[in-house]
Parts: structure tokens; C-alpha cells; sequence
């Protein structure tokens, strides 16, 4: 199903793209010893999740995300053992989440979405929102994201890929209630690079992301 962040999302430059595919193949190196619970984070309604979910994530001044029953995102990665690697992870997770809920909410206005987004991954992501809202469209159904890698760049950068599964998520139009049921292809796999900066605040926010459909290594 081809209903989740298309190429329009602004691409790393090279270097930055560069620095991630070279170094994420070697970032759990640093002799860290790996939490072997898997996350399934943030999947809302999780009760197993050691990842922030939609409706846990407005402590510490972060703003609370909120799904619909209908709608579901599942991260599925392991702890790196590294605190820093592990809270920019968990933040990217959020920063998708972020977007998602701009949709469920038809407005770019909402708090999370500039919270966990910045520069050019916040203005892409609100031209994509655009594009759900100008359509009176939403979305249904499961998004599954996994096999995530992750390096650091110094202490306040980090870079981030990760590949979903939209096989089990589809359109819905708003006004009629209809649901677009799309057949399974190889466009319902998706490879992401992003890059985040670390604020003043602690938080991870994603400031640039490229994403590439029908990537052969998303794929089954």
C-alpha cells in the first residue's frame, strides 16, 4: 500500500547520507551490550512497549500524541545499550508518530509536530500532511517499521535508517468512509535515512529525511 511519506521528503546531503550508510553497519561496535527486549514501540494500546506510545508521551514537558483505535505504528527494534543511541532512536519514532497525528488531526498546528520535527524534515512534513488534509483524506490499518541502524556524529547528531511495512495500512476517505484496499507490491516497502540534531531541550528532533519506495532491502 503506497499511503505513507513518498520522495517528496527533502534528501540528506550527500555527506550527511554518506556518513549514515557507512558508519550504521558498524554503530553497535562500541561494545555496548544489546537489551534483547525487542521494542514494539509506540503501537498504540501496547502494553509491552518499552517505547513511548501516543498516549505516554506528555511527561517531562514532551506533548502527549494521541492515535485513533483504528490507526496503529509499530516499531520494532532492539536497544543499543547506548543511552545516547537509544533516545535518538526512541525519538525518531516519535518524530514519525508526530506526523501521523497531524493527519488524524487534519492541522499542521498540532504541538508534537514542530516538538519532534525541525528545518527541512518539519517543512516537508507539513507539505505532506497538506497533501492528506487538501484531499480529506486519513489513514487505517497497521504501518510496521523495523531493521532500524543507528550512528552518532559527535554528541548532538545522529543519523537513523530504518525500513516500514505499509502492506497492512490504507487510505481513508473522511467524507464517504471508504477505504482504499490496495493490493501488497513492492512499493509497500520503504527505506528511510534520517538525520537528528539534539536541542537544547534533550529531545531528538529529525531535521532531514529521505525515504526511497520499493527499496530492495525493505522488501521480504
Amino acid at each position: 500500500m503506497n499511503r505513507r511519506r513518498p520522495t517528496l521528503l527533502a534528501a540528506l546531503t550527500l555527506t550527511a547520507a554518506a556518513a549514515l550508510t557507512l558508519s550504521a553497519c558498524g554503530s553497535d561496535d562500541d561494545g555496548a551490550a544489546k537489551d534483547s527486549d525487542k521494542i514494539a514501540g509506540a503501537d498504540t494500546g501496547s502494553e509491552t512497549s518499552a517505547a513511548p506510545s501516543p498516549s505516554e508521551t506528555d511527561t517531562a514537558g514532551r506533548p502527549k500524541i494521541t492515535f485513533p483505535s483504528d490507526a496503529k505504528n509499530v516499531f520494532e527494534y532492539e536497544k543499543t545499550g547506548n543511552a545516547t543511541k537509544d533516545a535518538a532512536l526512541a525519538d525518531s519514532t516519535l518524530s514519525v508518530n508526530s506526523v501521523d497525528e497531524a493527519i488524524f488531526e487534519g492541522s499542521t498546528d498540532t504541538k508534537a509536530l514542530g516538538f519532534y520535527n525541525a528545518e527541512s524534515a518539519l517543512s516537508d512534513s507539513i507539505t505532506y500532511v497538506l497533501g492528506y488534509i487538501n484531499k480529506n483524506h486519513t489513514w487505517v490499518g497497521e504501518t510496521r517499521y523495523f531493521d532500524y541502524k543507528v550512528s552518532l556524529s559527535g554528541e548532538l547528531e545522529a543519523y537513523v535508517t530504518y525500513c516500514s511495512d505499509e502492506s497492512k495500512s490504507f487510505i481513508k476517505d473522511k467524507k464517504t468512509g471508504k477505504v482504499k484496499d490496495t493490493p501488497t507490491t513492492a512499493d509497500s516497502y520503504v527505506l528511510y535515512h534520517a538525520k537528528l540534531a539534539k536541542n537544547a531541550q534533550g529531545v531528538w528532533q529529525t531535521t532531514d529525511i529521505a525515504s526511497t519506495r520499493g527499496s530492495k532491502e525493505c522488501q521480504p
